[in-house]
């Protein structure tokens, strides 16, 4: 049996959603969040040494990292599902996708997320001007002009066919969900990206996508 050690709010949401797609059986094991840190909780080293998630379990396997996951998943479960034929175009660009949602897309979205935090959270009084000030200038200088030009990049992307891969959903798409939802939420995605927006709306409303959410209880990424 398969079990996703699913993190609230996390990653792991959209490995539900690719169990769903692909029907298959698993179990859900919960972690919270730390309400203040947001950090996970340190149970979730005792299944990976990291202590993050995602994380799978299936049988002696353990296994991190949302793109090894997805193409374990599909490769061993899949019976050629959710992926396009080896060899082909479709498939380079597919795999591109995989990679291009953790080593490009979150980058600038979670250093986003940080100054975020410097900018708003506590500190001693002193410190706070000079804080503020260096967050905001990297977010302007750097980290905001980063995200727009990813989105636009996607945006651009989503002009050449109705999904990353190509004409056919794919697992790509499900890996992808998640730098968008996070965009949408924190980052400035909306209406003036409306091909970006048209495939958010599209994923959410897939039977799998709801079966996943109701499986994973709230999620707060929801753009």
């Amino acid at each position: 049996m398969i079990i996703v050690h699913h993190l609230n709010n996390s990653r792991s949401q959209r490995l539900l959603w690719l169990l769903e797609e692909l029907g298959l059986p698993y179990e859900i094991k919960r972690y919270e969040r730390d309400p203040k840190t947001m950090l996970a909780p340190p149970a979730l080293r005792e299944v990976h040494p990291l202590g993050k998630s995602p994380v799978i379990s299936d049988g002696e396997l353990v296994l991190a990292e949302s793109g090894a996951i997805i193409e374990y998943l599909v490769d061993k479960y899949g019976g050629g599902r959710l992926v396009p034929p080896a060899g082909t175009p479709t498939r380079l660009r597919y795999t591109y996708w995989l990679h291009y949602a953790e080593g490009s897309a979150m980058t600038p979205l979670l250093l986003k997320l940080v100054f975020d935090r410097v900018e708003s959270g506590p500190m001693p009084f002193f410190v706070k001007p000079i804080a503020r000030a260096i967050a905001s200038k990297v977010k302007q200088s750097y980290v905001l002009p980063q995200i727009t030009q990813h989105l636009d990049y996607l945006e651009a992307e989503l002009a050449q066919a109705d999904w990353f891969a190509g004409e056919a959903f794919s697992a790509a798409d499900i890996q992808m969900s998640f730098p968008l939802e996070a965009a949408a939420a924190r980052a400035g995605l909306d209406q003036r990206r409306p091909r970006l927006m048209d495939f958010l709306q599209r994923i959410h409303a897939r039977p799998a996508y709801q079966r996943a959410l109701e499986r994973g209880g709230e999620y707060a990424l929801l753009g």
